[in-house]
Formats: C-alpha cells, sequence, structure tokens
C-alpha cells in the first residue's frame, strides 16, 4: 500500500511562486498521481490572506486536498509560533483527522519550529521527513548565511556569532536559539537534502549525518522545450535573468555588469524577468536607477506567470543566476537547463555543483561585477561556446521519477517491509 501523506509548506505557490513553494506543490501532484493519498498545506499570514475569524484554515483554490493554515503570529528570529493557544488545538485536529503515515516538511516559517514536536506528541508512530532548502534553521537573517551590510558570506554561524549583521541583539541569543532549533529538530526522523554543500552545512551545525541525505529536486517533464533563439546576427548574445529581484539574488551585480559592457560599445541584450516585493525603498531606488543607466540595453520584462516560461526562454540564449548568498537548488537552473539554455552562474553553494563550469554553464566569482561582465562578453562572441554548453545541457529529473525515489524512502522508513500496492 502507499502511505498518507501530508505535505508541509510556508506557503502556496498561488500566492507566493518562490522555488520551495513551486517544488514542494509540484512534489505533492506527483505523490498523488502515485496512488497516494496527500494533503497539501500551505501557511500563509496577512501579507497574502486576511484573517477569517473561527478557524485557522482556509481553502487555498478548488481543490478539496490543498488549504491554507492562517499563522500570523510568528518570531522570526526564534522560528518561534508566538500564538500556540490557537494554533495548536487546531493543527492536532488536523493531524488527528488525517492521520498522516508520513508527514513531509518543507518549511518551518509561520508554522514555527514546535511544530514536529507537535507531530510527534499527536502521532506517535508517524514519520517525519523534512526537507531542508535552505539556511533559515542555521541562520536568523532569513537563512541566507550573509551579513546584511558587508555583504561577506559565512559557514557556521552559531560557531562564529552574530555574522549576519542583525543589530541590538545579544550574543547569547544566538547561543540559545540555536540550542532551541536543534532541540526541537530531533523529533524528525529524516532530513533530506537537494545539495551536498546544504547537507554539509547542517552537519556542521549540529545535525546528525546520519539523519540527512542528499536527494535532488525535479521538475515537471517539459513536452515542448523552447526552441534554439532565431539570433540573426549570427551571435548569442542575448541574456536573460529570472526571479525576484533583491539585494542577494545579484541583479544589480548583473546590470552593473552591463554599464561597463554598454560604456564599452558591446553589442548584446539583457532581458530581466522578475519584480521587486518588499524590498526596502533604498534597494529599489538604486535597481530603478541602474535601469534607467542600461535602457539602451536592458529590457525590464516584470513579473511573469509559470505557463509564460517557454516563451521567454525562446528569447534569451544565456541564463544568468549571480546570486550572492549561498543558494541551494535554485528552480531558476533546472527551468533554464528544461529548455536546453547554458548557465552563467556564482561558482558557490548548490550552483556550482549545479552547473558544471564548462560543460553547460560557466561559474564566476560572485558579487564581482567585472569578472561578470568579462564571461558574458567572451560568451556574446562565442558560437562554438553556445553551442558546445548548450549541447551538454541534460534537462532535470522528471519530478515522477523524484517522487518515486521520495516514496521509496518513505517506505523504508515505515517499515522495511511497507511494500506497494
Amino acid at each position: 500500500m502507499n502511505p498518507r501523506i501530508l505535505v508541509i509548506a510556508h506557503n502556496h505557490p498561488d500566492l507566493h511562486p518562490g522555488g520551495t513553494e513551486i517544488f514542494a506543490h509540484d512534489l505533492f501532484g506527483a505523490y498523488k498521481r502515485a496512488g497516494c493519498e496527500a494533503l497539501f498545506v500551505g501557511a500563509t499570514n496577512d501579507i497574502h490572506r486576511t484573517r477569517r475569524p473561527g478557524t485557522s484554515f482556509q481553502a487555498a483554490n478548488d481543490a478539496g486536498d490543498e488549504i491554507l493554515f492562517w499563522a500570523g503570529h510568528f518570531d522570526r528570529f526564534n522560528m518561534s509560533q508566538t500564538d500556540l493557544y490557537a494554533v495548536a488545538p487546531d493543527f492536532a485536529e488536523l493531524l488527528e483527522n488525517f492521520r498522516p503515515d508520513i508527514v513531509h516538511i518543507h518549511h518551518l516559517v509561520l508554522f514555527g519550529i514546535e511544530l514536529p514536536m507537535l507531530i510527534r506528541r499527536v502521532l506517535p508512530d508517524c514519520k517525519i521527513v523534512m526537507t531542508l532548502h535552505d539556511y533559515y534553521a542555521i541562520c536568523p537573517n532569513d537563512g541566507l548565511m550573509i551579513h546584511r551590510e558587508t555583504r561577506q558570506r559565512y559557514l557556521q554561524a552559531d560557531k562564529i556569532g552574530n555574522k549576519c549583521g542583525l543589530e541590538g541583539i545579544a550574543p547569547d541569543r544566538f547561543a540559545m536559539r540555536a540550542i532551541n532549533i536543534r532541540n526541537h529538530l530531533c523529533a524528525v526522523d529524516l532530513f533530506l537534502s537537494p545539495s551536498a554543500f546544504l547537507r554539509d552545512r547542517y552537519i556542521d551545525w549540529g545535525i546528525d549525518a546520519r539523519r540527512i541525505e542528499v536527494m535532488h529536486n525535479g521538475r515537471p517533464k517539459v513536452v515542448s522545450p523552447a526552441p534554439k533563439r532565431d539570433n540573426l546576427g549570427g551571435m548569442p548574445n542575448v541574456f536573460g535573468y529570472f526571479g525576484n529581484l533583491n539585494p542577494w539574488k545579484g541583479a544589480d551585480i548583473l546590470l552593473e555588469s552591463c554599464k561597463s559592457l554598454i560604456a564599452d560599445g558591446f553589442d548584446f541584450e539583457l532581458r530581466i524577468h522578475g519584480a521587486a516585493p518588499f524590498q526596502t525603498a533604498a534597494f529599489n531606488e538604486r535597481i530603478d536607477r541602474l535601469f534607467d543607466e542600461t535602457r539602451s540595453h536592458v529590457v525590464r520584462v516584470g513579473s511573469y506567470d509559470r505557463s509564460e516560461i517557454p516563451d521567454l526562454m525562446a528569447a534569451v540564449d544565456w541564463v544568468v543566476a549571480p546570486s550572492i548568498w549561498w543558494e541551494n537548488a535554485p528552480l531558476v537552473i533546472q527551468e533554464a537547463f528544461q529548455h536546453g539554455r547554458p548557465v552563467i552562474t556564482s561558482g558557490i553553494g548548490g550552483m556550482a555543483e549545479m552547473v558544471r563550469d564548462g560543460q553547460d554553464g560557466l561559474h564566476v566569482r560572485p558579487d564581482d561585477p567585472g569578472e561578470l561582465a568579462r564571461v558574458m562578453r567572451d560568451c556574446a562572441t562565442n558560437p562554438k561556446l553556445w553551442k558546445k554548453l548548450a549541447g551538454n545541457v541534460r534537462p532535470p529529473a522528471d519530478i515522477e521519477d523524484v517522487a518515486q525515489n521520495h516514496l521509496s524512502r518513505f517506505r523504508n522508513l515505515i517499515r522495511p517491509d511497507f511494500v506497494a500496492a
């Protein structure tokens, strides 16, 4: 028989189409197609949905097996749910009614670090699996492991101290935060990591290596990959950026690179896909200024829907992912590879694992506009390089196969003789 699975994510892709939410929801759909009874629960707050008195749950859409859990009281520094009096009884009732064999957690933001212990208390025999999509448990600066002001990256938050630039927080609070989160995570039976780099960071932080395994993400198979761009000039000189604009994704670094290329009279085009939601006024002013200074060669496409990706990919030769933080498994790289586009990316974190330097893409130093400009120039003037790298691109794993890998591990976790129907 197949396990009954409760999928937990910190939002729903209909409300916030981030990489974690999209993968969690795609995997949920694949579980169902594999014959599993599954329920998707995405947490939300008043940024996306207003609270409805009398219930913690709301319908996410017309589907009967996708719901939202309103969790508007959350301590981000401690990853703690501050309204347990209201949250715990309602979620306990959900657990008792659905009675999953597996709870697959993709994030604990909004739910709170207390959730695994609650699951363990209500359903002692249920197995808890948590996919670690970022470093939120390790780093209180939104899991970025980067200093807010200096942009310096670090690897071991609790061993080095406050390296993220949060002000007014005593050192002992960072230590107590780490201890508390690790204690609550003891209730998790198995951790999954989409990259070896992220796995190593959690092992360094204190998770037993025997409890965390690498399992790569996947994407729904693309029936018709985007065709090669019809570049009449003969040069692969159109670059694409996909994703939100924020200080850590490197869009500002990319635009700075374009400034120098424009100053040199270089022929190219950059298409920026994505908006800048929830950013500071200072960042938005900087981005707006850079767009204004590069508008002769940069197209600000703006927000886009997932269904538009094939057409948007068809208009570019290269995808640039210039993040300056330790990205784990960026969705944009998988999307680029689905459509045969080589990727120029920062050679750090999970990005360096996903893109094989010199084979299906190129690595650059993060936060270095000069080097990025040099690499873009080389790429845009070398059709043979594009052909070589594009020819080596491998599509990401099919989400159906990834689901089967998860289910095989789940069955073994429940009991070694757990046999699928």
